[in-house]
């Protein structure tokens, strides 16, 4: 993933209106996706479907979705989407949030993020990914801005951790998440092995208070862009009015010396944070622990067995 940039399209967005994010997307796409000519190319749009059981909040807004889907569409590009949910699968959530419909329309494929590749990270760890996020020619990370328990907030770079495929999301989870594990640090290990791509953030309606699920909405009126994840999300604590030093997963991008983790060397060429910036967007304080409890391992995965398997009569 291009990790070399330090521009961020900041861009104030009112709403969701179709014709108005086409236009809001002409600004921050074109300059900021690696290549100028998108002519057939594979673009998989990976939006955060984590789960519609408690609302649409949660996941990135159905409407941003299918306009960033018809933008890719307009210049020529071969658009799917997928992710790996939390519980039952893309095409399902994207039913729930109200889209499915549209995308089949487009002729938009949903990706199947079962199909598994292995790959080795940075430290050595192996990591099953979603081969559909692989072998892309341009993966389009669309995260919605969230409060988060575990992380305290949420934009490019989690997102990300929808590519390891079924559920192994969980198990990692688990594994890595202990007191002495590493899950940011394995996380952001991500931004190594994934393909060139784009991060496009709706922070038009965000979340706040609590996350992944059962937050409150916010209206932060916001929509950002880069090729580089990591500066889009410094760029995003700093409109939050959040120190980076409160994100364990900047944090592991600092440790790690990643490219755009320092406000004062990124470019702004549209809105710059201070401009946008709000004092009010509430997040966690005591963080919970990122590990799973055993109880809630094994229910969440007997609920996505039941999920996959459909109605029993």
């Amino acid at each position: 993933m291009e990790l070399s940039s330090n521009k961020v399209f900041l861009e104030k967005s009112p709403g969701y209106r179709e014709a108005d994010l086409l236009d809001c997307f002409n600004r921050l796409l074109i300059s900021s996706i690696p290549t100028t000519n998108l002519n057939s190319l594979n673009v998989l749009l990976k939006p955060n479907l984590i789960s519609a059981r408690m609302g649409t909040l949660p996941c990135t807004e159905g409407r941003f979705i299918a306009a960033a889907a018809k933008w890719f569409l307009e210049h020529n590009a071969r658009v799917s989407v997928g992710d790996s949910p939390a519980f039952g699968t893309a095409a399902g959530v994207l039913r729930r949030i109200g889209i499915a419909d549209e995308l089949r329309r487009l002729s938009v494929p949903i990706a199947d993020f079962t199909r598994v590749r292995h790959v080795t990270l940075p430290s050595g760890l192996r990591a099953g990914m979603a081969a559909s996020a692989l072998e892309c020619d341009l993966l389009v990370n669309m995260p919605r801005v969230k409060a988060h328990a575990q992380f305290r907030v949420t934009m490019g770079v989690k997102n990300l951790f929808g590519c390891l495929a079924g559920m192994r999301k969980p198990l990692w989870h688990m594994v890595h998440g202990g007191r002495e594990g590493r899950f940011a640090d394995h996380l952001v290990e991500f931004l190594a092995v994934l393909p060139s791509g784009v991060t496009l953030v709706d922070g038009i309606t965000a979340m706040h208070r609590t996350g992944p699920m059962g937050g409150q909405s916010f209206p932060l009126g916001i929509t950002a862009c880069s090729s580089n994840p990591v500066a889009v999300d410094r760029a995003l604590l700093a409109v939050l009015s959040i120190a980076p030093e409160r994100s364990p997963l900047m944090q592991a991008c600092s440790a790690m010396g990643i490219n755009g983790i320092e406000l004062a060397g990124l470019e702004f060429p549209l809105h710059c944070p201070a401009e946008l910036a709000v004092n009010s967007f509430a997040v966690p304080g005591a963080l919970h622990p990122v590990r799973f409890s055993l109880s809630r391992f094994i229910r969440g995965n007997f609920r996505r067995i039941l999920l996959k398997l459909g109605p029993l009569s």
